[in-house]
């Protein structure tokens, strides 16, 4: 089992490499003194379970699991504080750890994460035996399984901080070299990200429109036609969006199959 710490406290974060250590089946341990550098560590890091602080600076442990990417590692929160039991479990937490806990509570959390985790690896493994058989399997896993947690927002590191962006602010998106433009409500944030790589965080909410853009389908006001089979996509709050023949006819299925 492969475990990130997130917690700004360091002797928080040094309690539990300590009590993880005694358990047999950890491969690797890394810490995070944050929600920002958490979700940084992610893709590289691959954790099958984060052990989350909730009141951190700038970003919290609640934040951190609203913007973890599908498919998203299991969490277990640690906090010192009880009041958030109902929003963790909202945010499908496998567990809640209230401070000060001790080896044997912590061993709980870690049993129920290996049994969730062995549910992954067995549907996995039927998948790859039979697909029909794992296609079966899937839609009675998923009737009985808490779904893995969206991506309702970003966090978008800036100068002064870092921003939090809701998925539902933004109208759509462009390239800019190595980086994309969300074009909200409330402003347009620069984030380091490929579009094809955000694109398959946000989901099917969004459609690409152009090689450089992607758009909110439930955004869009209307499509104005021009040469060459090109438009312009107007959205619902009077800004504009490039549309190329390439893109054309999957945005019209989408829009068309709601």
């Amino acid at each position: 089992m492969r475990i990130l710490i997130v917690d700004d406290e360091r002797p928080a974060r040094e309690k539990l490499r300590r009590m993880l250590v005694a358990e047999p089946d950890i491969s690797a341990i890394e810490e995070a003194r944050d929600g920002v550098e958490a979700l940084e560590r992610l893709p590289a890091f691959a954790p099958d379970l984060l052990l989350l602080d909730i009141q951190m600076p700038e970003v919290s442990g609640l934040d951190v699991a609203a913007s973890l990417p599908a498919p998203a590692p299991c969490v277990v929160f640690v906090t010192a504080y009880d009041e958030y039991a109902i929003r963790a479990f909202d945010a499908n937490a496998i567990d809640y750890l209230l401070k000060p806990y001790d080896q044997p509570r912590l061993q709980r959390a870690l049993q129920r994460v290996r049994e969730r985790l062995a549910q992954q690896r067995l549907a996995a493994t039927v998948a790859g035996a039979d697909a029909q058989a794992a296609a079966a399997t899937a839609q009675q896993t998923a009737a009985t399984r808490p779904p893995l947690p969206a991506v309702t927002q970003l966090l978008v590191p800036e100068r002064s901080g870092t921003r939090i962006v809701k998925v539902e602010q933004i109208l759509w998106i462009e390239t800019a070299d190595n980086y994309v433009i969300l074009h909200t409500t409330a402003g347009e944030p620069l984030m380091r990200q490929t579009l094809a790589g955000l694109l398959e965080k946000l989901g099917p909410r969004f459609v690409r429109c152009h090689r450089r853009a992607a758009v909110r389908l439930d955004a869009i006001a209307s499509i104005a036609n021009l040469d060459k089979g090109d438009g312009e996509i107007m959205l619902r709050d009077g800004s504009r969006a490039p549309l190329s023949r390439q893109y054309r006819a999957e945005l019209e299925a989408r829009l068309h199959h709601g």
